[in-house]
């Protein structure tokens, strides 16, 4: 089989849309294949004899296409019957200049995925663009509307140049659609576009590089390059040349039995509207993304013992992979074969290094049949695990994890600062190999997760009690949360003492769950509705264990799923977390500075050490205005939704006003700052105040206190946190005392924040012009003005007095409006 290099295009993202009326259906339309195996005559409109298009001394590559070299021109030889069948277009990003998207874009990256299929008109080949999003059973009338409302974009139109000797196919020139700029296979996005000011696509400097044909796939590398006023580098050349590949798989015959998605149990999903639903609406359905897994042996996989699956999750590690890191990479991936274990598979995700090109001169990471670990020459400190699924069912088809270089770093200093105080081996730089080989393998396997179908899980973190952390026995056989897709990165509550500690996170009892409920296979399932029955079950089993309770990221009110956090009490943990801070920061010099010579690394941590505990206080300031949500059926006791008792909010607020407003000295050591920093010492702390007071005064936090107060008349409510806040933060002028800078620059702080509630605060929530927050912004700002200036004429020095005056003309001045 003769071979070809091609340039790779870039795609923008598109959600898959198709109002294709026929799911599911394993057989074709008749009149559509009678349309598609009727041989064509020869036309003398335009279309040539075989052999003056495809000429003598061609090259051709032989696969789901004929794909043919002639001269400097690229043709497609595409089968009838090939034609109206669903492929999966991936579009993704080969190489790349320095810095394009700063940095978050990168080789490998996915510009866009949409099925296409090949479509005959008259004496043109249509490439069209389907869609998933609407459809209908094509046995009911209403899938003729869904068609008619939903008419799918044609991509590209070729005219036919010849038919293949036998009649069985028609020759298009395909050279037009890869040196042209389509915006929906480009990986020059609008906002790239927009960003370096692109101009156009030069097709002077624009061309196919290669294109080869597999069994079930054809991969096209191009070359782009664009005019630019604004590149990312080498700006003189005024340019931006960017190698895509186009990966066209042949999507399966006969779709995977998708499986309905349960919200209590976290997956990712495809979403389809069913018009010929018997609901008395367009019924929206959601399937789980997952790997098809089905077992070589049926009957032994019945009787409960482990089977391999026909087909296994395999990942390549990119050959450009430090060798000293390939082996942790290997085993955050397989890592996942126990908790397939549960699901009653072994050896179901394997790890394997990259063929050689003696092994393999086809192989290529770009190649849609291979999952790739991508390592990535970046200064970007990341790791994303993104996946090609089909949007009829679901089955994740391909893969790559992407590693940037330097994410290693920021493990490295978050183990120094959040570990160090009860951990002496993270007190160094030079963090030993092993250590940061299992930070790395514990990065990746929770990257693969997500490949495998799992979003985040904040709720996991909150599984284990906070003290439970400290004890050694404990947190090596659980590690620190219950599962590995939660933003639990260390142990940050274990302290000095504490003995046979685990500080790094590993796979938990929701990973082997959440594996099992999505991946367990089940005979006889043809249809989605069949095996729901089974699955609620499995999830009503585990209903009240919170080590199984999933959380969503994108939840902002409730204090069990935050990011970054560990333990079910935040008050204690991080409690526990700012006392490590306190024994960390004045070692930073010994631990950095006085190895290096330099005060680089000590700048770059102490900077981080500032957001870790903004973090940790963040965790606590959740807690005002938070609401529990535990996601639940009708059939479960209990409410979905829980606001947080009025004790727990009210010690939630006497903490940070003295962990937060009350000003943290601490954090202002000489020894270090006098080093790193010329003068903004209080304009550090500030930021870090400024942005705690603006959760706790954001309009949400508020809406949600008036709400759960309205509900509760003994709940913690607006007026009662917003009282509270300003005596704390504004005390000095109720004990007749002096304020210094740093409660000077809070206390003005506070009072822009007030003053936007009441002038300028807007919500997508709520009307907050008919709500009580500009009445509640009014009142309070009235309060302040009364204390503040009775607070001017006392024993206090000649700053204070000015900033008090100055506060008082401020509120004159917002009430005068």
């Amino acid at each position: 089989m003769l071979k070809k290099t091609l340039p790779l295009v870039i795609f923008s993202f598109l959600s898959f849309h198709h109002s294709h009326a026929q799911l599911f259906s394993k057989k074709k339309n008749k009149s559509k294949s009678e349309v598609s195996d009727t041989k064509p005559k020869p036309d003398k409109n335009g279309i040539k004899k075989y052999s003056d298009v495809i000429k003598e001394g061609s090259k051709t590559d032989d696969g789901l296409f004929k794909v043919h070299l002639v001269g400097d021109d690229h043709y497609y030889e595409i089968p009838f019957k090939m034609l109206e069948k669903e492929m999966l277009w991936v579009s993704r990003i080969s190489q790349l200049p320095n810095n394009l998207g700063g940095g978050y874009v990168n080789a490998g990256s996915k510009s866009n995925e949409q099925v296409v299929e090949w479509q005959r008109y008259k004496n043109k080949i249509l490439l069209r663009v389907k869609s998933y999003s609407n459809i209908a059973d094509s046995s009911k009338a209403i899938s003729k509307s869904v068609k008619v409302n939903n008419f799918e974009p044609i991509l590209f139109a070729f005219e036919i140049k010849a038919f293949s000797p036998d009649s069985t196919a028609a020759v298009i020139q395909v050279d037009p659609l890869f040196t042209t700029d389509v915006v929906a296979i480009s990986g020059m996005s609008s906002w790239l576009r927009k960003r370096y000011k692109v101009k156009k696509l030069d097709q002077s400097r624009s061309f196919i590089n290669s294109i080869k044909s597999f069994p079930e796939n054809v991969e096209v590398k191009q070359d782009l390059t664009y005019d630019a006023s604004e590149p990312p580098s080498f700006a003189a050349t005024g340019t931006i040349s960017l190698q895509m590949n186009q990966s066209m798989i042949l999507l399966p015959e006969n779709p995977m039995t998708p499986r309905l998605n349960d919200p209590r149990v976290g997956f990712f999903t495809v979403s389809q509207i069913d018009y010929g639903s018997p609901e008395l609406k367009a019924d929206e359905k959601q399937y789980i993304r997952r790997w098809r897994m089905e077992p070589k042996d049926a009957e032994a996989y019945a009787r409960g013992e482990l089977v391999e699956p026909i087909k296994p999750i395999v990942y390549y590690l990119d050959p450009g992979t430090p060798e000293n890191l390939r082996k942790y990479i290997k085993q955050g991936i397989e890592d996942w074969q126990k908790p397939f274990e549960t699901a009653g598979f072994k050896n179901a995700i394997i790890a394997k290094d990259a063929p050689t090109p003696e092994e393999d001169p086809e192989f290529s990471p770009e190649d849609i049949r291979y999952s790739v670990v991508r390592y990535v020459a970046s200064t970007t400190r990341n790791a994303v695990g993104p996946s090609v699924s089909d949007p009829r069912s679901g089955e994740i088809i391909e893969s790559d994890i992407i590693w940037y270089h330097n994410h290693l770093r920021s493990y490295r200093n978050r183990y120094l600062l959040e570990t160090g105080a009860a951990n002496p081996s993270a007190r160094t730089l030079d963090t030993p190999e092993e250590e940061m080989g299992e930070m790395m393998r514990m990065v990746i396997a929770h990257e693969v997760g997500h490949a495998l179908g799992f979003p985040h899980n904040m709720a996991a973190s909150y599984a284990y009690p906070v003290d439970s952390l400290r004890n050694g026995e404990f947190t090596q056989k659980n590690g620190i949360a219950a599962s590995i897709m939660d933003y639990a990165r260390y142990n940050y509550v274990a302290q000095p003492g504490d003995e046979n500690i685990r500080f790094v996170r590993q796979m938990g009892p929701y990973d082997h769950y959440a594996v099992n409920w999505g991946y367990r296979w089940l005979p006889n399932v043809t249809d989605p509705t069949q095996e729901k029955g089974v699955l609620d079950t499995w999830v009503l089993e585990k209903g009240n264990d919170p080590k199984f309770r999933y959380g969503k990221q994108s939840n902002r009110f409730d204090p069990q799923s935050q990011t970054e956090c560990i333990g079910d009490d935040t008050i204690k943990a991080s409690t526990y977390g700012i006392s490590n801070l306190k024994y960390v920061l004045p070692n930073l010099p010994s631990w950095t500075s006085d190895k290096t010579n330099n005060y680089d690394d000590l700048d770059e941590l102490y900077g981080e050490l500032i957001g870790v505990y903004n973090r940790y206080v963040g965790h606590v300031a959740r807690n005002i205005g938070g609401v529990f949500e535990t996601i639940k059926t009708p059939s479960q006791k209990g409410s979905v939704y829980a606001p947080i008792s009025a004790k727990e909010q009210q010690e939630s607020m006497v903490w940070l006003q003295k962990n937060v407003f009350d000003t943290p000295k601490w954090l202002i050591d000489t020894s270090v700052l006098q080093n790193i920093d010329h003068s903004s010492y209080f304009e550090n702390l500030r930021r870090v105040q400024s942005r705690q007071l603006n959760q706790l005064m954001g309009i949400e936090t508020l809406g949600r206190l008036i709400n759960t107060e309205t509900l509760d008349g003994e709940q913690y409510g607006a007026y009662q946190m917003l009282s509270d806040l300003r005596k704390g933060i504004w005390k000095e002028a109720y004990q007749n005392k002096s304020v210094d800078l740093y409660r000077r620059n809070l206390q003005n702080t506070y009072l822009e924040r007030l003053t936007e509630l009441l002038l300028d605060e807007h919500s997508a929530s709520y009307n907050v012009e008919t709500s009580d927050v500009k009445a509640l912004a009014y009142g309070e700002l009235k309060a302040l003005q009364s204390t503040l200036k009775r607070a001017k004429n006392g024993n206090i020095n000649a700053m204070t007095k000015y900033h008090y005056e100055n506060t008082i003309a401020k509120i004159d001045s917002a009430l005068d409006e």
